[in-house]
């Protein structure tokens, strides 16, 4: 990583602020932040994050660029979207130009319970930039049982909420948090026991999201993570945001003076079924893109992008192959159907909100 000798004229102005100063600012440069999810909420936490001057940034998105993000995903350029660049490394590339004295790190992969512990080795804070209840429980699980804090946040239509967990260690931690027992937070499951069923929640896609909500719920993110960073466990709020942006509704939802509920399967209970992979699925409907995700099986899954390429030729159109990805167009009876074949074997098939369909088009196009 370098360090530019102009590094602390960059941060001059919020090397000010109290509780920053010269050694906030190291502090800062020392810490290692995940963002699970690159899309609205997760840029916006990456540019503010990374401007701010946080040593380590990790980037996770499993999806591509496309013209319908550009409304509200700040990162993201026309020719990210035309080459149908993945999310992750197009942000990385773009933080990259905003600042070169941080490190940061892009993965282009599906987050969930296989590879989310060695994802959080050596992580300070975990921010949500995620659009699904089942990974935000994964993430839940993670923060919980490796006493990580988790920034929660979320935005559709015109409403946001957003809130900080600081999850009470396990009852026989010899380590225990950084965090005094006063400062801990109730957890994601105990406020939500279980995810919505499908269909019964708005989503982008159905009721469309304001752009304005995004970047006020993920400031607000960065705001609660540069508090934890520097060690201000005493200023995190430990309510939930809620704000109506459009009917001009804010409210503080008072579930940190209850604290954790001891009946909580998480937090109290020590149960982590997503990240044990009892809870999680190998096919996700994804949200607002009438896609499915279908993950390969445990393994070695790189597959080779070039041999698939010339073999869809025959078969499919519009077929282009990337180091990352392979993108066609392929047809099934009188559909069409877009597959995007990524390296480690995953792939997203747009066009079909069944998952019967969705595996059957991976069996035929990619193989078992």
């Amino acid at each position: 990583m370098k360090h530019a000798p102009d590094s602390e004229n960059r941060y001059h102005r919020q090397m000010l602020l109290d509780g920053f100063g010269a050694d906030g600012q190291c502090r800062l440069r020392e810490s290692h932040v995940l963002i699970v999810g690159c899309g609205a909420l997760g840029c916006v936490a990456a540019d503010q994050l990374a401007r701010a001057g946080v040593g380590k940034l990790t980037v996770i998105d499993r999806d591509t660029v496309e013209l319908t993000n550009l409304q509200r995903q700040m990162l993201y350029t026309e020719a990210d979207a035309s080459a149908g660049k993945p999310k992750a490394i197009a942000a990385r590339d773009r933080l990259a130009q905003v600042n070169s004295q941080i490190a940061i790190e892009a993965v282009v992969a599906d987050f969930n319970y296989r590879n989310a512990q060695q994802m959080t080795v050596g992580v300070d804070v975990l921010v949500d930039g995620l659009d699904n209840f089942e990974t935000r429980f994964l993430l839940n699980d993670l923060a919980v049982s490796q006493a990580i804090p988790y920034i929660y946040g979320g935005a559709v239509g015109t409403t946001g909420m957003a809130m900080s967990i600081l999850p009470r260690p396990a009852p026989d931690s010899e380590v225990g948090s950084p965090w005094a027992p006063t400062h801990v937070t109730p957890c994601l499951r105990c406020l939500f026991a279980s995810a919505p069923p499908p269909g019964t929640s708005p989503t982008c896609d159905t009721v469309g999201v304001l752009a304005a909500i995004v970047s006020m719920v993920s400031s607000y993110q960065v705001a609660e993570t540069l508090k934890v960073l520097l060690g201000r466990f005493d200023l995190v709020n430990r309510d939930m945001l809620w704000i109506d942006l459009w009917a001009n509704e804010t409210r503080s939802l008072q579930s940190g003076n209850a604290g954790p509920m001891e009946e909580c399967p998480c937090c109290a209970q020590r149960q982590f079924e997503h990240l044990a992979g009892d809870e999680s699925s190998l096919t996700t409907v994804l949200c607002g893109s009438n896609a499915i995700q279908i993950m390969p099986p445990p393994g070695d899954n790189a597959v080779p992008l070039d041999d698939i390429c010339q073999r869809l030729r025959g078969s499919a159109t519009d077929v282009c192959v990337t180091p990352h990805l392979l993108t066609a167009e392929v047809r099934a009876g009188q559909r069409t159907y877009h597959l995007r074949l990524f390296k480690d074997g995953r792939a997203i098939i747009k066009g079909t909100s069944r998952i019967d369909e969705a595996k059957s088009l991976y069996a035929r196009f990619v193989g078992a």
